[in-house]
């Protein structure tokens, strides 16, 4: 990269010390930085409208000459108003300026002017207060418009841009090889760099937003695979091709084609040099565990043992349950190993562990802890990856000679969005549901239809069924949890008279969280009122109808997470989704969810609706921030990023050759703020 480029923030002319300090608030450190803060909207000057057909107090920009300025009036100390007289020739216009007699002086007589704000009044008197000003024949008519910080002001980090564009003067350097930028068509880098901060016109702008959006997608793609590489160490648990069949026969229901292919491409990675890093990402009920418990078998028929590490001591206590069932069989030892069993019973199952006698143990974090030790650890499954530190993953890791890893998520995502996101991870999707399944029917109402839908529900529990009502807790504070008490009283007391109902929450301690989920499992509870901690619950095959109140409050792909609780029986089964605030945008969202039982088509409309940022919350898959790239929108550059990436590193996957060094430095420098 040039030098230039590396230059501190401190050092680039007009700036300074303080200045600086503003713009490390920002995350601005050095000149490219700088170059890289793009603008977050643009004002056209270039589409004004006469006098006469600005819109009543709505944005737009008018083109008029300044005939006269009129003696400015002082209202009360530290308030001044400038006013001047401006015409189109067919109509006048009053502009209002406070306190910035700098600006005022600016302005000259005769001279024309585009004025950018929103013009108040009637047809015989109109005006215009505090407006953006660009003369008439400035040479830039689209203007950036920048994310801020108290101190910095749009006009200071346009003259910064300026200053280091003009003291490169042209000559960037080229981080793409000439023949991606031919086969992509893309324009080159100094001219993207000059467009997206001032752009000639809309078609210029246009290209340097589609080179700028690409690069981003491209170094972040090659970062991810250069992140991959530098964790290949060979493992110390390379396995032998075993014949595991058994383990097919013996399950009580027949794998789907992708669980199969799922547990095949397992079990070839983990008869290579290199560790298995894989992702199993399946919708819900999908059957991800079945995989888990094959690659867990193939690795205990080579003589290692299988760590399981899940979130929650609930689902921890679900894996152990179906693990058993379809590991026992075949002789294979499992054990429950979480933070709420008794210190004596702990310290007697970790020394089992370490002896070997346990060839599956499944856990929450306690897996982990520093008195834990393995036998012979060959490969660590994690729940749901997004839950844990690396930290954690990687501790647990260490309690083996580098072992294959194995991670399962239910979030469906969008497959050319997850190879992105898991770009370290190689993936396998679960995309069929297994025989047998039924979609669960899913109704959106309004709040008028409540008592028809708990009349609907009684049925269900009169049929001999059981059924979830979910409240939202935006904050697990205690007034929430009070209203949460209440309604699930109220419930109990009127509409469920006569049912027994209980109350599951995120304040209740684990073992009384498992305590009820156990109750709910036994069916000595018919209806389980809960906050979304249900999410990960235990399956209860003869749950078959789930209600969920105000559920405008939630994303789309947690509504699915939830409903996929029914419908893990033979049963017929109903997710009714219940607003009190049936908005446009509220309906046009639970409409998408009861149209489609497939969670990757949700997944997808949610990340339309909502964009990256909101759909993964606060980055939890440690994603770099993107600066300029939207990864909802810019689908079609996301794949061909994505092709670019895989013909640049088929050749040359250490960018160590010479046409790749601007790329290596690039997704480096994306990345080093981002250790995780």
């Amino acid at each position: 990269m040039l030098d230039a480029l590396k230059k501190e923030i401190t050092y680039i002319k007009g700036v300074g010390p303080k200045r600086a300090e503003l713009y490390a608030k920002l995350g601005i450190r050095d000149a490219f930085d700088l170059l890289c803060h793009f603008p977050r909207d643009y004002i056209d000057y270039s589409s004004w409208v006469p006098i006469k057909d600005a819109p009543a107090d709505a944005p737009c920009c008018v083109k008029a000459k300044l005939v006269k300025k009129l003696a400015p009036a002082f209202i009360r100390k530290g308030l001044t108003v400038y006013k001047a007289l401006l015409t189109d020739g067919e109509d006048d216009l009053t502009l209002i300026i406070y306190n910035a007699e700098y600006q005022f002086r600016s302005l000259s007589d005769g001279k024309e002017y585009i004025l950018s704000g929103r013009v108040t009044g009637n047809l015989v008197r109109r005006e215009i207060s505090s407006p953006l000003i660009l003369p008439a024949d400035s040479p830039d008519l689209i203007q950036p418009v920048y994310r801020l910080t108290e101190g910095l002001s749009q006009n200071m980090i346009r003259q910064n841009i300026h200053t280091v564009l003009d003291s490169i003067g042209g000559d960037i350097f080229e981080p793409l090889p000439p023949e991606i930028m031919h086969r992509y068509s893309l324009c080159s880098l100094d001219y993207a760099l000059e467009n997206i901060h001032f752009p000639r016109d809309s078609h210029a702008l246009s290209l340097a937003k589609r080179r700028l959006v690409f690069d981003e997608l491209l170094t972040l793609r090659l970062g991810m695979t250069l992140l991959r590489l530098k964790g290949l160490k060979a493992t110390g648990c390379r396995m032998d091709p075993r014949d595991i069949s058994d383990y097919y026969s013996s399950l009580p229901f027949e794998l789907t084609s992708c669980q199969r292919r799922a547990i095949e491409d397992c079990c070839g990675d983990m008869c290579r040099t290199f560790p298995m890093n894989r992702l199993v990402q399946g919708d819900v009920g999908s059957g991800k565990t079945a995989v888990a418990a094959g690659a867990a078998c193939f690795a205990v028929r080579n003589g290692y043992q299988t760590a399981l590490m899940a979130p929650t001591e609930i689902l921890a206590a679900q894996h152990y349950e179906t693990l058993s069932g379809f590991l026992e069989p075949l002789g294979i030892k499992v054990a429950l190993l979480t933070g709420s069993l008794t210190p004596k019973k702990k310290s007697a199952l970790k020394e089992q562990v370490k002896n070997g006698e346990y060839q599956v143990v499944v856990g929450t974090h306690a897996l982990v802890q520093q008195t834990t030790e393995f036998h012979r650890l060959g490969l660590v499954i994690t729940d749901e990856q997004h839950r844990f530190g690396v930290g954690q993953r990687d501790g647990l890791a260490a309690k083996g000679e580098n072992p294959h890893k194995l991670v399962m998520s239910a979030t469906p995502i969008p497959r050319t969005l997850a190879m992105m996101i898991y770009g370290d991870l190689d993936l396998s999707v679960l995309d069929e549901l297994p025989k047998g399944r039924k979609p669960v029917k899913t109704y959106a109402v309004t709040g008028k239809l409540r008592e028809r839908a708990f009349g609907f529900v009684r049925d269900r529990l009169d049929e001999g069924r059981q059924a979830y009502i979910v409240c939202p807790m935006i904050e697990e504070n205690d007034q929430e949890l009070q209203s949460v008490k209440e309604y699930a009283q109220r419930l109990e007391t009127n509409d469920f008279r006569g049912y027994r109902v209980g109350l599951l929450h995120g304040r209740m301690s684990a073992a009384d969280k498992e305590k009820v989920m156990r109750r709910f499992k036994d069916h000595e509870l018919d209806l389980l009122v809960s906050t979304t901690v249900v999410e990960v619950g235990v399956d209860v095959p003869n749950a078959a109808v789930m209600l969920i109140e105000n559920a405008d409050r939630f994303g789309l792909s947690q509504l699915h997470q939830l409903r996929g609780r029914v419908g893990r029986g033979s049963f017929e089964s109903s997710c009714i989704l219940v607003t009190d605030n049936p908005t446009e945008e509220s309906v046009k969202r639970l409409k998408i969810l009861s149209s489609t039982p497939d969670g990757f088509k949700v997944s997808e409309e949610d990340l339309k609706l909502r964009g990256p940022g909101d759909f993964f919350g606060s980055r939890q898959h440690g994603l770099p921030a993107l600066k300029i790239a939207d990864m909802s929108s810019d689908t079609e550059l996301l794949r061909l990023a994505q092709s670019a990436a895989d013909s640049i590193t088929s050749s040359d996957p250490e960018l160590t050759r010479p046409e790749h060094a601007g790329l290596r430095e690039l997704a480096e420098r994306l990345f080093e703020d981002n250790k995780e």
